[in-house]
């Protein structure tokens, strides 16, 4: 099964290889590892987009630069994938809670509550007086004996 994908950059494996200073082989043999998948044109020549050559980047950096073999680069690639579609989901979450706690909030306040809250009241003191505000004291109550 071929992709066709539209972008604004599509190279051949020739052009690819040579920016990159890598064999057309080599490219070929990460696409069948399954590491890059480039689209194809209506003759079934490989396209690199854009995106497969931040990919292919990646990918040679792992390789050339840190040592990864293949085995080791395709677990990457994977866990790299994994991570994108969690903090996307992530993502999806926190605008979900955000937009449900905005709705609540507008709902809160369009519609009193059933139960009516007592909003707490500060008294201050006046000066030149001796009344002061005190906080209420519950009532005293005593046990009765029988």
């Amino acid at each position: 099964m071929t992709t066709k994908r539209k972008s604004k950059g599509a190279y051949m494996i020739s052009a690819v290889a040579e920016m990159y200073d890598i064999h057309p082989q080599t490219l070929r043999l990460y696409e069948r590892e399954g590491l890059l998948t480039p689209s194809r044109s209506d003759g079934n020549t490989r396209l690199y987009t854009d995106e497969d050559l931040e990919r292919l980047e990646f990918i040679l950096n792992l390789a050339r630069d840190l040592g990864v073999n293949i085995a080791g680069i395709a677990i990457v690639l994977q866990m790299r994938e994994r991570m994108e579609e969690m903090n996307r989901q992530m993502q999806g979450f926190v605008d979900y809670v955000r937009s449900e706690m905005l709705t609540r909030i507008q709902q809160q306040q369009q519609s009193p509550g059933l139960v009516p809250i007592a909003r707490p009241m500060v008294v201050t003191r006046k000066q030149g007086t001796r009344e002061a505000a005190a906080p209420a004291k519950e009532p005293e109550v005593r046990a009765q004996r029988r």
